[in-house]
């Protein structure tokens, strides 16, 4: 259903019937990953007019990865992440490498 980098892939679906019998596919909630969790491979420091899509792009090497910067960096409002210059953000391994990382289950 979603590309294997996007941050719905691992979710899974659930159907709802509605009263007027139609039934309705949607993805159930997805649970932010802890950041202390996830694998530190790197450090970025905002500069002034930075963007998170061309950081992504520079560390990941896609700019649709941002989100994985904003889940890294506990990130509610991705944008507020570049809003000051100097702040230092995590760059992390995906939670699924993380996890494989320490043992625990590949999702």
């Amino acid at each position: 259903m979603f590309e294997p980098s996007s941050r719905y892939h691992a979710v899974p679906t659930t159907t709802r019937t509605l009263a007027d019998g139609r039934a309705v596919t949607h993805l159930r909630r997805r649970f932010l990953p802890q950041p202390e969790e996830l694998m530190v491979v790197g450090e970025h420091v905002v500069a002034a007019g930075e963007r998170l899509d061309r950081i992504a792009a520079r560390r990941y090497g896609d700019p649709e990865q941002s989100w994985r910067i904003a889940d890294a960096n506990r990130a509610m409002c991705p944008d507020e992440l570049t809003a000051r210059p100097g702040r230092r953000l995590r760059i992390t391994l995906p939670a699924e490498a993380s996890a494989a990382r320490d043992g625990g289950p590949v999702v």
